[in-house]
Protein backbone atom coordinates (compact mmCIF):
# COMPACT_ATOMS: atom_id res chain seq x y z
CA UNK A 1 0.00 0.00 0.00
CA UNK A 2 1.28 3.48 -0.83
CA UNK A 3 2.57 5.63 2.00
CA UNK A 4 1.69 8.80 0.11
CA UNK A 5 -1.09 10.81 1.70
CA UNK A 6 -3.33 12.95 -0.51
CA UNK A 7 -4.72 15.96 1.33
CA UNK A 8 -8.02 16.89 -0.26
CA UNK A 9 -8.18 20.21 1.56
CA UNK A 10 -5.62 21.61 -0.86
CA UNK A 11 -7.41 20.40 -3.98
CA UNK A 12 -4.20 19.63 -5.82
CA UNK A 13 -2.50 16.32 -6.59
CA UNK A 14 1.23 16.77 -7.28
CA UNK A 15 2.30 15.64 -10.72
CA UNK A 16 4.18 12.32 -10.93
CA UNK A 17 4.44 12.20 -7.16
CA UNK A 18 5.38 8.54 -6.79
CA UNK A 19 7.85 8.74 -9.65
CA UNK A 20 9.51 11.81 -8.15
CA UNK A 21 9.84 10.20 -4.73
CA UNK A 22 11.32 7.06 -6.25
CA UNK A 23 13.82 9.05 -8.30
CA UNK A 24 14.91 11.14 -5.31
CA UNK A 25 15.59 7.98 -3.24
CA UNK A 26 15.21 10.04 -0.10
CA UNK A 27 17.64 9.50 2.76
CA UNK A 28 16.35 10.39 6.24
CA UNK A 29 19.39 12.60 6.87
CA UNK A 30 19.61 14.08 3.38
CA UNK A 31 19.37 17.65 2.08
CA UNK A 32 16.67 18.19 -0.56
CA UNK A 33 15.61 21.21 -2.56
CA UNK A 34 12.16 21.78 -4.01
CA UNK A 35 12.93 24.55 -6.48
CA UNK A 36 9.27 25.11 -7.39
CA UNK A 37 7.54 24.76 -4.04
CA UNK A 38 4.01 25.65 -5.13
CA UNK A 39 1.44 24.30 -2.68
CA UNK A 40 4.06 21.94 -1.21
CA UNK A 41 2.50 18.71 -2.43
CA UNK A 42 5.86 17.17 -3.30
CA UNK A 43 7.62 18.82 -0.36
CA UNK A 44 5.16 17.42 2.16
CA UNK A 45 5.92 13.86 1.10
CA UNK A 46 9.66 14.55 1.04
CA UNK A 47 9.75 16.03 4.52
CA UNK A 48 7.71 13.16 5.96
CA UNK A 49 10.61 10.90 5.05
CA UNK A 50 13.26 13.02 6.78
CA UNK A 51 14.49 12.64 10.35
CA UNK A 52 17.63 14.72 10.74
CA UNK A 53 17.54 15.87 7.11
CA UNK A 54 16.43 19.21 5.74
CA UNK A 55 14.15 20.46 2.98
CA UNK A 56 14.75 23.80 1.26
CA UNK A 57 11.61 25.04 -0.49
CA UNK A 58 11.93 27.86 -3.03
CA UNK A 59 9.21 29.80 -4.81
CA UNK A 60 8.94 33.29 -6.23
CA UNK A 61 5.20 33.43 -5.55
CA UNK A 62 4.58 34.79 -2.05
CA UNK A 63 1.11 33.26 -2.05
CA UNK A 64 2.65 29.84 -2.60
CA UNK A 65 5.15 30.41 0.21
CA UNK A 66 2.35 31.32 2.61
CA UNK A 67 0.30 28.26 1.65
CA UNK A 68 3.33 25.98 1.96
CA UNK A 69 4.24 27.41 5.35
CA UNK A 70 0.79 26.50 6.63
CA UNK A 71 0.85 23.06 5.06
CA UNK A 72 4.31 22.21 6.40
CA UNK A 73 3.80 23.76 9.84
CA UNK A 74 4.17 20.41 11.63
CA UNK A 75 7.63 19.93 10.14
CA UNK A 76 9.10 23.36 10.83
CA UNK A 77 12.37 22.05 12.26
CA UNK A 78 13.14 20.26 8.98
CA UNK A 79 11.97 22.95 6.54
CA UNK A 80 13.39 26.24 5.29
CA UNK A 81 11.23 28.26 2.90
CA UNK A 82 12.78 30.91 0.67
CA UNK A 83 10.99 33.54 -1.41
CA UNK A 84 13.20 33.60 -4.47
CA UNK A 85 13.77 32.02 -7.88
CA UNK A 86 15.37 28.63 -8.34
CA UNK A 87 18.04 30.11 -10.58
CA UNK A 88 19.59 31.44 -7.35
CA UNK A 89 19.97 27.99 -5.81
CA UNK A 90 23.73 28.36 -5.47
CA UNK A 91 23.44 31.64 -3.56
CA UNK A 92 20.53 30.39 -1.47
CA UNK A 93 22.39 27.29 -0.30
CA UNK A 94 25.52 29.33 0.34
CA UNK A 95 23.54 31.76 2.50
CA UNK A 96 22.24 28.78 4.47
CA UNK A 97 25.80 27.40 4.81
CA UNK A 98 24.88 24.27 2.85
CA UNK A 99 27.56 22.84 0.55
CA UNK A 100 25.30 20.75 -1.69
CA UNK A 101 22.11 18.75 -1.92
CA UNK A 102 21.24 15.06 -2.14
CA UNK A 103 18.35 15.73 -4.49
CA UNK A 104 16.47 18.49 -6.28
CA UNK A 105 12.99 18.71 -7.71
CA UNK A 106 11.57 21.12 -10.31
CA UNK A 107 7.94 21.15 -11.45
CA UNK A 108 8.07 23.85 -14.10
CA UNK A 109 5.23 25.99 -15.39
CA UNK A 110 2.25 27.92 -14.10
CA UNK A 111 0.42 26.08 -11.33
CA UNK A 112 -3.31 25.43 -11.36
CA UNK A 113 -3.95 27.66 -8.31
CA UNK A 114 -2.39 30.57 -10.20
CA UNK A 115 -4.59 29.93 -13.22
CA UNK A 116 -7.66 29.51 -11.04
CA UNK A 117 -7.06 32.81 -9.26
CA UNK A 118 -8.56 35.18 -11.82
CA UNK A 119 -7.01 38.32 -10.36
CA UNK A 120 -3.51 37.03 -11.16
CA UNK A 121 -4.21 37.60 -14.86
CA UNK A 122 -2.68 34.34 -16.10
CA UNK A 123 -5.83 32.96 -17.67
CA UNK A 124 -7.41 33.98 -20.96
CA UNK A 125 -10.69 32.48 -19.74
CA UNK A 126 -11.39 35.04 -16.98
CA UNK A 127 -11.47 38.82 -17.02
CA UNK A 128 -8.82 40.38 -14.80
CA UNK A 129 -6.17 43.08 -14.81
CA UNK A 130 -3.21 42.23 -17.05
CA UNK A 131 -0.69 41.03 -14.48
CA UNK A 132 0.88 37.57 -14.99
CA UNK A 133 3.56 38.09 -12.34
CA UNK A 134 4.77 34.95 -10.60
CA UNK A 135 6.41 37.22 -8.03
CA UNK A 136 3.90 39.92 -7.15
CA UNK A 137 6.64 42.10 -5.69
CA UNK A 138 8.20 42.43 -9.16
CA UNK A 139 7.38 45.54 -11.14
CA UNK A 140 7.00 44.12 -14.66
CA UNK A 141 3.40 43.22 -15.46
CA UNK A 142 1.78 41.99 -18.64
CA UNK A 143 0.12 45.39 -18.85
CA UNK A 144 3.55 47.02 -19.09
CA UNK A 145 4.62 44.61 -21.83
CA UNK A 146 1.45 45.04 -23.88
CA UNK A 147 1.26 48.82 -23.58
CA UNK A 148 4.90 49.89 -23.79
CA UNK A 149 6.97 47.39 -25.74
CA UNK A 150 7.44 48.21 -29.41
CA UNK A 151 5.79 46.41 -32.31
CA UNK A 152 9.05 44.63 -33.11
CA UNK A 153 9.55 43.50 -29.52
CA UNK A 154 6.01 42.16 -29.33
CA UNK A 155 6.30 40.40 -32.66
CA UNK A 156 9.52 38.74 -31.62
CA UNK A 157 8.31 37.44 -28.28
CA UNK A 158 5.07 36.14 -29.80
CA UNK A 159 7.06 34.19 -32.36
CA UNK A 160 9.97 33.13 -30.13
CA UNK A 161 8.06 32.19 -26.99
CA UNK A 162 4.61 31.40 -28.34
CA UNK A 163 5.42 30.06 -31.81
CA UNK A 164 2.50 32.20 -32.90
CA UNK A 165 2.29 32.18 -36.70
CA UNK A 166 0.10 35.29 -36.65
CA UNK A 167 2.61 37.21 -34.53
CA UNK A 168 3.00 40.17 -36.93
CA UNK A 169 -0.75 40.71 -37.23
CA UNK A 170 -1.36 40.37 -33.48
CA UNK A 171 1.51 42.70 -32.56
CA UNK A 172 0.28 45.25 -35.08
CA UNK A 173 -3.28 45.10 -33.73
CA UNK A 174 -2.04 45.50 -30.13
CA UNK A 175 -0.10 48.63 -31.07
CA UNK A 176 -3.07 50.06 -32.99
CA UNK A 177 -5.49 49.47 -30.10
CA UNK A 178 -3.27 50.94 -27.40
CA UNK A 179 -2.90 54.12 -29.43
CA UNK A 180 -6.60 54.65 -28.78
CA UNK A 181 -6.48 53.73 -25.09
CA UNK A 182 -4.41 51.52 -22.79
CA UNK A 183 -5.12 47.80 -22.78
CA UNK A 184 -6.05 46.96 -19.21
CA UNK A 185 -7.60 43.50 -18.91
CA UNK A 186 -7.11 39.94 -20.05
CA UNK A 187 -10.35 39.76 -22.02
CA UNK A 188 -9.56 43.04 -23.77
CA UNK A 189 -6.34 41.42 -24.93
CA UNK A 190 -8.19 38.27 -25.97
CA UNK A 191 -10.55 40.32 -28.14
CA UNK A 192 -7.61 42.10 -29.77
CA UNK A 193 -5.89 38.80 -30.51
CA UNK A 194 -9.04 37.33 -32.04
CA UNK A 195 -9.58 40.42 -34.18
CA UNK A 196 -6.10 39.99 -35.70
CA UNK A 197 -6.56 36.34 -36.68
CA UNK A 198 -8.26 34.92 -39.78
CA UNK A 199 -11.60 33.09 -39.35
CA UNK A 200 -10.08 29.64 -39.86
CA UNK A 201 -7.67 30.19 -36.96
CA UNK A 202 -10.57 31.00 -34.64
CA UNK A 203 -12.11 27.62 -35.42
CA UNK A 204 -9.07 25.65 -34.27
CA UNK A 205 -9.36 23.50 -31.16
CA UNK A 206 -6.72 25.52 -29.30
CA UNK A 207 -7.86 28.82 -27.80
CA UNK A 208 -6.77 31.70 -30.05
CA UNK A 209 -5.08 33.55 -27.18
CA UNK A 210 -3.10 30.61 -25.78
CA UNK A 211 0.16 31.26 -27.63
CA UNK A 212 0.14 35.00 -27.05
CA UNK A 213 -0.50 34.68 -23.32
CA UNK A 214 2.25 32.07 -23.09
CA UNK A 215 4.72 34.33 -24.90
CA UNK A 216 4.01 37.38 -22.74
CA UNK A 217 4.24 35.28 -19.59
CA UNK A 218 7.59 33.76 -20.56
CA UNK A 219 9.13 37.04 -21.66
CA UNK A 220 8.09 38.78 -18.48
CA UNK A 221 9.19 35.95 -16.23
CA UNK A 222 12.66 35.69 -17.73
CA UNK A 223 13.25 39.31 -16.87
CA UNK A 224 11.55 39.00 -13.49
CA UNK A 225 13.61 35.95 -12.57
CA UNK A 226 16.82 37.90 -12.88
CA UNK A 227 15.40 40.93 -11.04
CA UNK A 228 16.50 43.14 -13.89
CA UNK A 229 15.32 46.63 -14.65
CA UNK A 230 14.84 47.32 -18.35
CA UNK A 231 14.37 50.36 -20.45
CA UNK A 232 11.11 50.51 -22.33
CA UNK A 233 12.98 50.77 -25.58
CA UNK A 234 15.26 47.73 -25.55
CA UNK A 235 14.52 44.73 -23.31
CA UNK A 236 15.56 42.19 -25.90
CA UNK A 237 19.23 42.00 -25.06
CA UNK A 238 18.14 40.35 -21.79
CA UNK A 239 15.75 37.76 -23.17
CA UNK A 240 18.30 35.06 -23.92
CA UNK A 241 18.28 34.07 -20.26
CA UNK A 242 16.98 30.58 -19.51
CA UNK A 243 16.65 28.95 -16.10
CA UNK A 244 19.18 26.25 -15.27
CA UNK A 245 17.72 23.05 -13.86
CA UNK A 246 20.83 20.92 -13.87
CA UNK A 247 22.31 19.26 -10.79
CA UNK A 248 23.92 21.45 -8.19
CA UNK A 249 27.45 20.43 -7.27
CA UNK A 250 28.29 22.88 -4.55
Amino acid sequence: MSTVTQEKDYGHVPVLLHECLDALAIKPDGIYVDGTLGRAGHSLEIVKRLTTGRLIGIDRDETAIAAARERLANYGDRVTLVHSNFDRIGDILADLHIDGADGMLFDLGVSSPQLDDAERGFSYMHDAPLDMRMDRTAYLTAREVVNSWSYEELRRILFAYGEERYAPAIAKRIVQRREQQPIETTLELVDIIKSAMPPQALREKQHPAKRTFQAIRIAGHQLEAKDLSISRGDPFHLLHIAPCVGPFTG
